[in-house]
């Protein structure tokens, strides 16, 4: 006969996006067998700079919570994002979008992109971006879902897309959500920890006021200082500033211009990069930069001349170290978000990584007795997760051919992780990348961002070869009208939203 070994009381430390989707997801899957806590200070803001998403959000939030789109969207002033535009990476007057989803259609073992890049060598066909349904729609400012009816190879069949959000706005829905599932929220702030004696696990927290909070499993969402995983645990942060030398962010929201754009943009500045992320009712804008080559108050100034409408607030700092915790899971508690690692949001991680950290933690989901088998496999693949997304960014900053100021000769001749440096060669030598089993980001992703920095192979792949001439044009350049003619005939991003997501 088996005793009941399992959880059933479970403490969140802070809430943001982070803790209010971790509680909603747990309460979700858990809520009957488990009490679920969270304790947050209205005291304690928000960072809430992470107001871009990637695909992945709308799998999490309507497959996993059971979450209305229109619902979402109205609630938190959302718009699509179809990608990111990146202006004067490779060099200055340079542009291009990394759109989501796929690149024309496979055929057979080899990528649409291996069957372009023989005609594009030889002059005869357009820019990559030409060939991928996000690409095209997203300059002309257009936007539909995937097309029901299309066969189901189109490349219109499933149109991958994200959302520009406000992340407070996203906290506050998902705090209803959770609060309606069975979640218990506790206002205040946290004075004290304690350990169990013997093996140091984390008993309970003491509130300011003197309520003790207990739990046998603890998930630590209160941002970078990890009150758990790092003050009380010890547990120690891999530091990654010598290959993601920004350390430093001031964000600004200002006012909207019309139309709303479908994508996020990125564009390189003397010490870094600024991104421009547009919502419904607001822009959000930000500076990302390396105090070390610039001072704090030079890059507002730049910020603030670089902004499209007039600001709605004064800057805010953001500071922080590129890396991640050396374990993501430490006896009973488990970081996410913030509190777990920081990847600056060039690619719109951060929201991704915490939910993936979720997901994972539901399915390692541990009793009473904490199997070490099942920290170890979450660590083992939370790290994997975390360096190949590293890998992802660093190419951004290394593959790039400016030299005019320190900050990016710094980033063009410093030497790159080992994967990143085979990953760079295998494509310039003839368009191949490999993905590394559960990559988030897939070969499209790579092959968009290399070409876009100017990495051109120096050939393709032998089996092309044995297509025919006519047929290969007809392949490659059929997909350029179908995506062209397709774009044409939809609505604007701005007329979706008038029609059906306004706030």
């Amino acid at each position: 006969m088996t005793t009941n070994n399992r959880i059933s009381n479970i403490t969140i430390i802070g809430g943001g996006s982070a803790g209010w989707m971790a509680a909603t997801a747990l309460a979700t899957y858990l809520g009957k067998g488990a009490a679920i806590r969270l304790i947050e200070s209205e005291e304690i803001g928000i960072v809430g700079v992470g107001e871009a998403s990637v695909p992945h959000i709308r799998l999490f939030n309507g497959q996993w919570l059971g979450i209305d789109e229109t619902e979402f969207v109205k609630h938190t002033q959302a718009t699509v994002k179809l990608g990111i535009q990146f202006n004067d990476w490779a060099r200055i007057g340079d542009s291009y979008i990394h759109g989501f989803g796929a690149i024309g259609r496979s055929l057979g073992p080899l990528p649409f992109h291996q069957f372009w890049l023989k005609l594009f060598l030889s002059g005869r066909a357009m820019p990559i971006g030409d060939y991928s349904p996000q690409t095209v729609m997203a300059p002309r400012g257009k936007f539909a879902p995937g097309d029901q009816n299309a066969a189901p190879n189109s490349p219109l069949a499933d149109i991958a897309y994200a959302y520009h959000f406000d992340a407070t706005l996203y906290a506050h829905y998902l705090r209803e959500l959770a609060e309606n599932r069975g979640v218990q929220r506790i206002e205040g702030k946290i004075v004290g920890v304690k350990q169990r004696t013997g093996d140091g696990f984390v008993e309970s927290v003491t509130m300011e006021n003197g309520i003790v909070v207990d739990g046998e499993l603890f998930i630590d969402c209160s941002g970078f200082r990890g009150l758990l995983i790092e003050q009380t645990l010890k547990t120690g942060y891999i530091d990654w500033t010598h290959w993601l030398p920004c350390d430093r962010a001031l964000a600004v929201p200002s006012e909207n211009v019309e139309p709303i754009p479908p994508y996020t943009r990125a564009t390189a500045c003397a010490a870094g990069w600024q991104w421009r992320i547009p919502l419904q009712q607001r822009v959000g804008n930000g500076y990302v930069y390396s105090s070390k080559h610039i001072g704090d108050e030079e890059a507002a100034v730049t910020l603030l001349a670089n902004l499209d409408g007039k600001t709605l607030a004064d800057p805010r700092q953001l500071r922080f170290t590129a890396g991640m915790r050396k374990k993501f899971w430490k006896k009973n508690v488990v970081a996410l978000g913030l509190a777990s690692g920081f990847l600056e949001p060039l690619e719109s991680t951060s929201i991704y990584l915490a939910q993936s950290g979720i997901t994972r933690l539901l399915s390692l989901f541990p009793k009473c007795d904490f199997n070490p088998l099942l920290a170890e496999r979450y660590n083992r693949e939370s790290m994997i997760e975390y360096e190949r997304i590293r890998d992802f960014l660093i190419l951004h900053y290394h593959a790039t051919e400016r030299n005019d100021t320190p900050f990016w000769n710094d980033c063009r001749t410093m030497p790159v992780p080992d994967s990143l440096r085979e990953a760079i060669e295998l494509f310039r030598y003839d368009g191949r990348y490999f993905r590394n089993g559960e990559d988030f980001f897939a070969l499209p992703s790579w092959v968009q961002v290399m070409l876009g920095q100017r990495i051109v192979p120096q050939a393709y792949h032998p089996i092309v070869d044995e297509m025919p001439e006519s047929r290969l044009v007809e392949f490659v350049e059929g997909m350029r009208t179908t995506l062209e003619h397709a774009a044409a005939v939809m609505p604007t991003h701005q007329q979706w939203i008038e029609r059906y997501w306004k706030a």
